[in-house]
């Protein structure tokens, strides 16, 4: 009897299990790579803010003018495309705190952080189905490093021009990585 009881909870409880998993993994691949392109350039800008404002750059090399004086010149470090592209580098690194989800709310797509900025678990996961797939997430990583790779110029010139929320300024103007049809709530 026991034993019995005992199996039909473990039964109940994996069957729970399995509907906090969305049923439809099926996602499109164009809307998951416009949620990394927003994301990956959210961790990136809360990067860039924590560079010290203060701290100056030597930029442009020392080169002689008419005179035979050096010139040089120097940039707050979160202009400095050298910094700039030290932070970019590393940025896909954080997408392996991200999982893929749907909101219970409205079944739209997105990539939840695991954990908070403040280093507790995210206050969103009873809102969300998360969607288990294949690859444990490493497509997240995979999308942000090409993103990363191919608009690396792009992205360093928004930074150093000070562009206001850079992340959709760059994933649906600039880059059209998020298209209107793919993310039509944002619009």
């Amino acid at each position: 009897m026991r034993a019995t009881s005992l199996f039909i909870l473990l039964i109940s409880c994996s069957a729970a299990l399995a509907q906090s998993f969305a049923a439809d993994n099926r996602i499109d691949s164009k809307e998951l790579r416009c949620l990394v392109c927003e994301k990956s350039l959210e961790e990136l800008t809360k990067e860039v803010e924590q560079f010290d404002p203060d701290k100056k750059v030597d930029v442009g090399g020392y080169t002689l003018d008419i005179d035979g004086n050096y010139r040089h010149k120097s940039v707050p470090q979160a202009k400095s495309e050298l910094a700039l592209s030290e932070a970019i580098e590393g940025i896909c690194d954080k997408m392996d705190n991200y999982i893929r989800a749907k909101w219970k709310e409205n079944g739209t797509l997105t990539l939840l952080s695991m954990i908070s900025s403040e280093g507790t678990m995210s206050p969103d996961w009873s809102n969300v189905d998360i969607i288990q797939d294949d690859d444990l997430n490493k497509s997240l990583k995979y999308y942000c490093e090409g993103i990363m790779e191919e608009h690396e110029e792009d992205i360093i010139k928004l930074y150093q021009e000070e562009h206001n929320d850079i992340p959709k300024k760059f994933c649906f103007k600039q880059s059209n990585l998020c298209s209107k049809h793919v993310r039509r709530e944002e619009l």
